[in-house]
């Protein structure tokens, strides 16, 4: 029992039914987590060290440019930063040369500050894997990680245009991201690799299935088979993270090994019932609607009604929303939700 994430607390801590000192894990009647996550490899940009300097690029009135932590540049509201939807107006790489002077040097997976990252991250994770938990490293995927050094639109042409950039940036990631897990498998049994990809939108996979094939799954099958070779024991878990609709590439990924999906987004068309029964052994996380939650107590009813009963049955479930808590629902509609949830879980 758990939930995916909050835009609401604010508006709760605002309303006064939280505060910071309120325990969610036993208001909302969540499980102690099971998992104890690993990062250093990025999560929706590429894992920068060091990143690139923040600074105001423009002043346009209300608004302003900003160069980020990812080397971007985007338009933000002048004094808030977080919240909405920014609009990036330029990414880092643009060709061969940009890549290998200003971004691929960031990525270098031995510099020392990486290495004292991975430090400190690991005394962490062995007390939890002493406590039984499933140790899961988190990175960035192959098209989140591209789109975030190329930009959405462009990158689109540049599979075309130039193959051998994008092969580059992809051979970086491969490097890096095995380089730290070896690292982190010296001292953890690694249960699981979690990849953020965002790769659908709301019909399928933002491209080709023969892309996905070519551009991301060689890197792939590479950084898969290297860390189950260094497993001592136990299964290693492949979780992606697609966001949209995911139906289409299921089958795909499952290809070299995944067997875990979320967060199977509603609004897309994504139907966590009818993905179970498509796949009855793949494990599942998300798809309840998170507007339902903003409708009322009929409308929350109808939703886990829908959907807790054959989940509940058919097992290798976790109920969450299919993103975070909108900041339009109100608390007492959420704690309820949650209690309609604890009753199938007893």
């Amino acid at each position: 029992m758990k939930e995916f994430g909050y835009y609401c607390l604010d508006r709760w801590k605002a309303e006064g039914y939280i505060t910071d000192q309120t325990d969610l894990n036993r208001l909302f009647g969540y499980d102690e987590p099971g998992v104890y996550d690993l990062y250093g490899l990025g999560w929706c940009e590429a894992a920068f060290e060091p990143c690139f300097p923040e600074r105001i690029l423009e002043d346009r009135g209300t608004h302003e440019v900003v160069q980020d932590f990812a080397g971007r540049k985007v338009l933000y509201f002048k004094g808030r930063r977080n919240g909405f939807m920014p609009e990036y107006l330029d990414h880092p790489v643009k060709d061969m040369r940009s890549w290998e002077e200003d971004v691929r040097w960031r990525l270098d997976p031995d510099t020392p500050a990486r290495r004292q990252q991975d430090a400190a991250a690991l005394s962490g994770a062995r007390e939890a894997q002493a406590a039984g938990k499933v140790i899961s490293q988190r990175l960035v995927g192959g098209y989140m990680y591209l789109r975030s050094l190329i930009g959405p639109e462009t990158l689109l042409y540049t599979f075309y245009d130039d193959p051998v950039l994008i092969d580059a940036c992809m051979e970086r990631w491969l490097e890096l991201a095995d380089a730290v897990i070896a690292r982190h498998q010296e001292a953890v049994e690694i249960d699981e690799l979690f990849f953020a990809e965002d790769i659908c939108y709301n019909v399928s996979s933002l491209i080709s299935q023969d892309m996905i094939r070519r551009f991301l799954f060689p890197y792939y099958e590479q950084l898969i088979a290297n860390t189950r070779r260094r497993k001592k024991s136990g299964p290693l878990y492949l979780q992606v993270d697609t966001d949209g609709r995911i139906d289409a590439v299921i089958d795909l990924y499952r290809s070299v090994g995944f067997n875990y999906f979320s967060p199977f987004e509603v609004a897309a068309g994504s139907d966590v019932v009818a993905a179970r029964k498509a796949h009855p052994d793949i494990l599942i996380s998300g798809g309840i609607d998170k507007r339902i939650l903003a409708a009322g107590k009929e409308a929350i009813d109808r939703e886990l009604d829908r959907i807790l009963p054959y989940m509940k049955e058919q097992g290798g479930y976790i109920p969450t929303c299919d993103h975070g808590v909108p900041e339009e629902v109100a608390f007492e509609d959420y704690l309820y939700f949650r209690e309609h949830l604890l009753a199938y879980a007893t």
